[in-house]
């Protein structure tokens, strides 16, 4: 009998300063990392919560981290079916109500544009979309709906 496979990931945030003067006064700047990265990254809140609109947030993170491993999953299942795809761009989006207890992202959604070598009709590749975003292993932690509205686009090689 062979044991699971678990994948393990690490994150560290730091902070220091005050907050005595109250919720008005103190700094939501802190940093963020995940070893053995070496990469570093200096978030805030959202702006909407005095935190520094010049920094990402958690909120901006999570969004990102869907549209990230949407993307990976789908150069992946296209690499697998053997297509070729010549270029992803996503312009993710997503809302928090705040009149929503608890307040929480409602929805995620993913707009890329795919860019292909004309071969596969349209059909085929949104099916390879829905294949990816059921292996995206970020969409399939979060309690978050996440949608996927993909537009196809074909090259001549």
């Amino acid at each position: 009998m062979t044991e699971a496979v678990v994948h393990r990931y690490r994150a560290v945030c730091s902070w220091s300063g005050t907050t005595a003067d109250g919720y008005e006064k103190y700094d939501r700047t802190h940093s963020a990392s995940a070893p053995p990265a070496a990469a570093s990254l200096s978030l805030a809140s959202d702006p909407a919560f005095r935190g520094d609109p010049a920094l990402l947030n958690p909120e901006q993170l999570v969004v990102l981290a869907a549209a990230s491993c949407q993307l990976l999953s789908f150069l992946a299942v296209a690499a697998r079916a053997r297509l070729d795809v010549r270029a992803y761009h996503d312009e993710a989006s997503a809302t928090m109500p705040e009149d929503t207890q608890p307040v929480r992202l409602a929805e995620i959604v993913l707009r890329p544009r795919i860019t292909l070598v004309s071969g596969p009709t349209e059909e085929r590749v949104r099916h390879l979309v829905e294949v990816a975003h059921r292996e995206c292993f970020i969409a399939n932690s979060l309690a978050t709906p996440v949608r996927v509205e993909p537009r196809i686009e074909f090259v001549t090689p």
